[in-house]
């Protein structure tokens, strides 16, 4: 069908295939080498929101947090050099996390490349072991072309991050070139008919199967579906890191979280299978323990690995059966398999597994007058169950991750690269695509002064986030390390903090501390009411390590393992 030329700036073009891409947010910080983006971008204002961050790391981790929540590229837009290398954080964990990503970079001008003009860098060269595809538009009339390629790769196979540069004068080249239609979101990829009746014939011979759901491509219907296939068949589950909303952690299969801090119960139980169900997960280092849990590369139980993406089915560990599939379409039909007669004999298997869960429920003891264990707990209990909870990394997010249960598909954002800094602008980001949801944003002390600045755009873009900042005055997990493996040689790892309750109402935020378990319960609720964006500052005692060990238990297990 031919369509209408229309004569534009490349960067008017471009701004006008965002918006045909339902394109509804862009993150950015505004640069000069991308200005005429901006300008296109003021003739859909009704329709894009431009929110204006304080750091290109905010920036790229609001863009990565928006494709893991909505399932839908997320657009970042930074300026040259330093903008582009601030972003890099951003556009690392949607690549760890298989989060459909897009981030365009302001270049410098065609007729100026390779001479190391202001700011000029290769980013094919820069970000090339980051991204699923990088590549520089130089001619303006190409622009639609290579914007439907960019949404097409970002959401296809494994999902993942696209990098384009734009030449600033090639943003001001006028084009005459025709609009492309809307990208089609990703296509359908099913399992074959084939692989689910071999599925179906291990099932049937399976006496202790365990299945391990995460990764990308999910949806509600397919959480829905794939609770229904493990009820049915009487599977015990757990969630790889950072994906314990990919089934609902109230549901008599569920098993716990496979990831830091793991369950030494449900790890022997992984270890004890006979038929391993991997649906999504890539099976990285966290999940697997550093690459411990299971036998490497041929695992020791008989392995299942459902993927996406062709290229991770079989790339570390060699499964006896791979299926590549989305999850939505594996999910569908994994619930039409008709359970084997032998099927109910494993449900105290299933059982079992879930007592161990529940028992893992309940609060321990730990020093100092705050306990991590039961503010979390009672957030479990009083939040909505569609409500977004972020953290970022550090051994706060142990007491989260083991705590708090998800109820619902997307209601977890965490990075599963460990990046510090995360939680604070994914959560901004959460309550702008979704205003409607409450968000309780989890941060460490050291985690929250990376982009803890990005209070200020939930203030200007009004996004009542509820920020807890965990403060013990160290970097906790770093610190951890040093005591078990370097006892008496603790060095760089105490903070010196900002009142950050203080610093929450110098942005024109609600801030308010906590320094004792009783007072949390009164505070959040005054944070909640206040309508604005909230800090509360919860002082722990530094003593309480982990929910498991205090930090004098762990210089002592240093000082015995490392004597002298």
């Amino acid at each position: 069908m031919n369509k209408p030329l229309k004569t534009r700036t490349g960067g008017h073009v471009l701004a006008d295939q965002l918006a045909i891409q339902g394109t509804d947010t862009v993150f950015c910080v505004p640069g000069e080498s991308y200005i005429d983006v901006i300008d296109g971008l003021y003739n859909h204002a009704n329709s894009i929101k431009m929110v204006n961050t304080r750091h290109e790391g905010g920036a790229s981790n609001m863009a990565e947090a928006y494709g893991k929540l909505t399932g839908r590229p997320g657009i970042c837009m930074v300026t040259r050099g330093p903008g582009a290398t601030n972003a890099a954080i951003g556009l690392h964990t949607a690549f760890q996390d298989s989060s459909p990503m897009i981030m365009f970079i302001g270049q410098v001008a065609r007729d100026m490349v390779d001479r190391e003009a202001f700011q000029e860098m290769d980013y094919r060269k820069v970000f090339g072991e980051m991204a699923k595809w990088v590549a520089q538009i130089d001619d303006a009339s190409r622009i639609p072309e290579y914007i439907s390629r960019a949404y097409h790769v970002a959401l296809s196979g494994r999902p993942g991050p696209v990098v384009l540069a734009l030449p600033e004068d090639m943003l001001r080249d006028e084009v005459s070139v025709a609009d492309i239609s809307r990208a089609a979101m990703a296509p359908s990829l099913a399992p074959g008919a084939d692989v689910m009746t071999d599925l179906a014939n291990r099932l049937a011979v399976a006496k202790k199967p365990l299945m391990i759901v995460g990764g990308a491509t999910w949806t509600q219907a397919a959480v829905n579906d794939i609770q229904d296939f493990a009820q049915a068949h009487h599977i015990p589950v757990g969630a790889s890191l950072r994906s314990q909303d990919c089934f609902d952690n109230r549901h008599p299969n569920y098993a716990g979280d496979v990831g830091i801090g793991l369950n030494p119960k449900l790890a022997k139980r992984i270890q004890e299978s006979d038929l391993l169900l991997v649906v999504g997960p890539r099976l990285g280092e966290m999940t697997t323990q550093g690459y411990s849990l299971i036998g490497l590369p041929e695992p020791l139980q008989d392995m299942v690995h459902v993927h996406p993406g062709v290229e991770e089915l079989g790339r570390v560990f060699l499964p006896d059966l791979a299926i590549n599939a989305r999850m939505p379409e594996f999910a569908r039909a994994a619930k039409n398999l008709k359970p084997a007669d032998t099927a109910s004999a494993r449900a105290d298997w299933v059982k079992s597994a879930s007592a161990d869960y529940q028992e893992r429920l309940q609060p321990t003891k730990v020093p100092g007058d705050v306990n991590m264990a039961e503010i979390v707990g009672h957030l479990n209990k009083i939040l909505p169950n569609d409500a977004i909870v972020t953290a970022g990394a550090g051994n706060y997010t142990v007491w989260v991750h083991r705590f708090y249960q998800h109820k619902s598909f997307r209601t977890q954002l965490a990075p599963t690269s460990g990046a510090m800094g995360y939680s604070v602008p994914a959560a901004i980001s959460a309550k702008i695509a979704e205003p409607h949801r409450t968000v309780v944003s989890f941060n460490g002390d050291g985690c929250f002064m990376m982009l803890g600045q990005e209070l200020a755009t939930a203030m200007q873009f009004n996004a009542p986030v509820i920020f807890i900042v965990v403060n013990n005055g160290m970097l906790g997990t770093i610190r951890m390390h040093q005591e078990r493996g370097y006892p008496t040689r603790v060095y760089a790892t105490e903070l010196s903090n900002p009142d950050f309750a203080a610093l929450g109402r110098a942005y024109g935020a609600f801030g308010a501390t906590v320094s004792k378990t009783s007072e949390f319960a009164e505070v959040f609720e005054q944070a909640v009411a206040s309508g604005k964006p909230a800090v509360i500052e919860v002082v722990v005692d530094p003593e309480a390590l982990t929910p498991q060990q205090s930090l004098s238990e762990a210089r002592a297990q240093g000082e015995a393992d490392h004597p002298g």
